[in-house]
């Protein structure tokens, strides 16, 4: 399905300045475009608009052991909640742990690459509200984590 993602504000890099009005366009796990929202609009009209409040952008790598919970599920989830889409291999060194960040389709890296929204990359989203919170996580295009 084709979607286009859309905020009032989208980071294409973690540094970059956000830009008002902009959207990225998915389908399947790969990201097609990324640009103004009324182009993008008229280049995919027959695109599903998702509407997301906070800023937009790639989603985030993260650099460290996993959160500590009872299951290696939940600490997964627990990234997801943050925003996170990708984690260090390092970090993975416990078999059950490994295979639930496998599931969750998290990219594992073996060195950190700093993430960004650009066509043909892997669609890796994050929401953020105006307090940092993550509202929505987005893995290789799919809603992975929404805050209700």
């Amino acid at each position: 399905m084709l979607t286009l993602h859309a905020a009032p504000l989208l980071r294409t890099a973690p540094d970059a300045a956000p830009v008002a009005g902009a959207a990225v366009a998915v389908r399947a796990d790969r990201i097609l475009a990324v640009g103004p929202l009324a182009e993008l609009t008229e280049a995919y009209a027959e695109a599903r608009i998702r509407r997301w409040p906070g800023t937009l952008g790639p989603g985030l790598l993260h650099d460290g052991p996993l959160p500590v919970a009872d299951t290696p599920r939940e600490r997964v989830h627990a990234l997801l909640r943050l925003g996170v889409t990708a984690v260090l291999a390092g970090h993975l060194t416990d078999p059950a742990l490994r295979a639930a960040v496998e599931r969750s389709d998290l990219l594992v890296l073996a060195a950190a690459a700093p993430p960004t929204l650009a066509p043909g990359g892997r669609a890796d989203l994050a929401v953020l509200g105006a307090d940092g919170a993550c509202l929505v996580t987005v893995v290789a295009g799919r809603i992975a984590h929404r805050r209700a």
